[in-house]
């Protein structure tokens, strides 16, 4: 992620846990590095789940939700 530019910070969830639909006014990049999350893509009629390795470049405005696997979840986030 620093070799693209970005500075990447560290965030955890619980198992279970659930985010509202919301946008940002930038675009987001994700990985995950343990657990698991869907991220939910209502205007799209598209859900992704993501697992250790992935990742999701989410342009600014889109409209997302998530929910957090069994295990709970760690990302690294940067934005641009």
């Amino acid at each position: 992620m620093v070799s693209e530019g970005l500075s990447p910070y560290a965030w955890s969830n619980g198992p279970h846990d659930v985010y509202a639909p919301h946008s940002h006014s930038y675009n987001k990049v994700i990985y995950v590095v343990e657990g698991s999350i869907t991220f939910g893509l209502p205007e799209l009629g598209k859900h992704v789940s993501m697992r250790p390795g992935d990742r999701l470049d989410l342009p600014a405005g889109v409209v997302h939700e998530a929910q957090v696997g069994p295990e709970g979840v760690v990302c690294l986030e940067g934005h641009r």
